[in-house]
């Protein structure tokens, strides 16, 4: 079982959704993110070069919540696993969860979200 970093409810103002206003205003949206790969060096030598530095996760998939537009949570997820492999080369696996807490359904929600899982094999 590989060794999992987690980031938590990350927070972004982007421009992802299908309505027209959404794309226009923007929104908040909410990454959780979780970075498997083998950590054991790092906790042999206590160096952050040994890992994965969660503050550069965090600016890579700001970077890419934020560097287009997409209709789609899932798309935007997607891309968020995809910049985070090729950044990263110790991450073997990402899974990130996209939170849209003000998507734009009728009935009172606290958020929508997708998760979508990716490892480095799609990538390759």
């Amino acid at each position: 079982m590989p060794d999992r970093i987690s980031i938590k409810n990350l927070k972004v103002f982007a421009y992802h959704g299908v309505l027209p206003e959404e794309k226009r205003k923007g929104q908040y949206f909410y990454l959780d993110i979780e970075l498997m790969g083998d950590y054991f060096l790092a906790c042999m030598t206590d160096n952050v070069e040994d890992t994965v530095n969660y503050d550069e996760v965090c600016n890579c998939a700001y970077r890419a919540m934020t560097a287009q537009s997409f209709d789609l949570i899932e798309r935007a997820a997607h891309v968020v696993c995809e910049t985070i492999l090729k950044e990263f080369d110790k991450v073997t696996e990402v899974e990130v969860t996209l939170k849209k807490p003000h998507a734009p359904v009728k009935c009172d929600i606290e958020y929508a979200a997708v998760t979508i899982r990716r490892g480095r094999e799609r990538f390759r």
